[in-house]
């Protein structure tokens, strides 16, 4: 809450500081510094205008400045030593900090060795790769015991299909509306379909300067040609007929109907960017909705056998799931995309932890609306 509201009543928030770290700053004196910071509330947002007031504990001098737009604030040529802070705004419990340091700035900084920046994803890319393919190709080698609580079901799972595989796609006629809005749906799993997203995400990353969208592109690009490739070998590994084919079904026969590769392509992509926006739910629900409906497209339109989408099914997710959990950046995590909640329970109080290492401030918000 940036202000108190007189419908809700009584609202208790605590004030926090944000404060970078302090570091004195050049000044024609050598004995001033420089002290700033960030006023924000305990949902996290910034305070404008609010008064802080910096005084000095050896003189008990204070100086008075007031934070900007973005709730920043910066006094220059202060005196070194240690300052009481304390902050005030409007409709805002104040807030108090008993000692800061004002450090002098050392014009001749001892030189340390830069570290070697990391390669973006972009660079990597190639690379990332390789190594997928190698620990994809190797997992077999690292399987433990509590692996067979998913091998097992999904084994017993692909047997049962391949067994009734020839009856289920018997019962399906070539019906020309089901057929044609099948390939119309199963587009979205195509090489081309899934390709297309994942550009989007990335370009529109790369022009809006958000690191998600962009990671998600790159990671899910990443994925789309892991999934692609062990498709490929695979297909072609157990040539197993089409539905349409002459003996439809039989493996070693020159099909390339095991598994799905539009299925592979549409939960690897899927997964990606059902994990890189996992707190939005109706982005993961419209993400492994559409990979599900284009998997099952793949079956109502006589392209694969129920065993096909269901193997292809179980590798996209694997491979989506390690390619974002090897190669996300973890920093990005870190970046809620949760709004302040609306609404509030009138029974139940509020309580969140609050702390900030470089002011020394650990304390809790309690907020309580009758």
């Amino acid at each position: 809450m940036r202000s108190l509201s007189s419908n809700l009543g009584l609202a208790i928030i605590v004030l926090s500081l944000l404060f970078f770290p302090f570091r004195a700053r050049a000044q024609d004196s050598a004995t001033t510094g420089t002290l700033m910071g960030t006023v924000r509330d305990a949902a996290r947002a910034s305070i404008p205008g609010a008064t802080i007031a910096l005084r000095n504990l050896t003189t008990n001098q204070t100086r008075n400045v007031t934070s900007e737009a973005d709730g920043s604030y910066r006094a220059t040529a202060l005196a070194v030593g240690d300052y009481e802070v304390k902050a005030q705004a409007s409709g805002f419990a104040p807030y108090l900090n008993p000692k800061v340091a004002c450090a002098q700035f050392s014009p001749t900084p001892t030189p340390q060795a830069s570290p070697s920046p990391t390669p973006s994803l972009e660079r990597r890319f190639f690379k990332n790769i390789l190594r997928d393919q190698r620990a994809i190709w190797t997992s077999p080698l690292h399987l433990e015991k509590e692996d067979a609580k998913w091998l097992a079901p999904l084994g017993f799972s692909t047997a049962a299909l391949i067994a009734t595989d020839r009856r289920t796609a018997g019962a399906l006629h070539n019906d020309r509306l089901r057929l044609n809005i099948s390939r119309d749906v199963a587009y979205l799993g195509s090489a081309g379909g899934a390709s297309s997203i994942a550009g989007a995400f990335y370009l529109i990353g790369r022009a809006t300067h958000n690191a998600r969208a962009r990671e998600t592109g790159l990671l899910g690009g990443e994925a789309l040609i892991d999934g692609g490739i062990v498709a490929f070998v695979i297909k072609h590994a157990t040539q197993r007929r089409r539905p349409r084919a002459k003996e439809p079904g039989d493996f070693f026969e020159g099909g390339l109907s095991f598994p799905s590769g539009h299925t592979t392509t549409a939960w690897s992509l899927a997964t990606v960017v059902a994990n890189e926006y996992r707190h939005n739910r109706l982005v993961q629900v419209s993400a492994y909705g559409l990979a599900a409906a284009a998997s099952m497209a793949r079956f109502t339109g006589r392209n694969h056998f129920l065993s096909d989408v269901l193997v292809g099914s179980a590798i996209g997710y694997g491979i989506g799931r390690y390619v974002y959990r090897t190669h996300h950046d973890p920093s990005l995590s870190g970046r809620s995309t949760q709004k302040t909640p609306t609404k509030q329970s009138k029974l139940l109080p509020l309580i969140a932890p609050q702390y900030d290492r470089c002011a020394r401030y650990y304390g809790v918000t309690l907020r309580w609306l009758f």
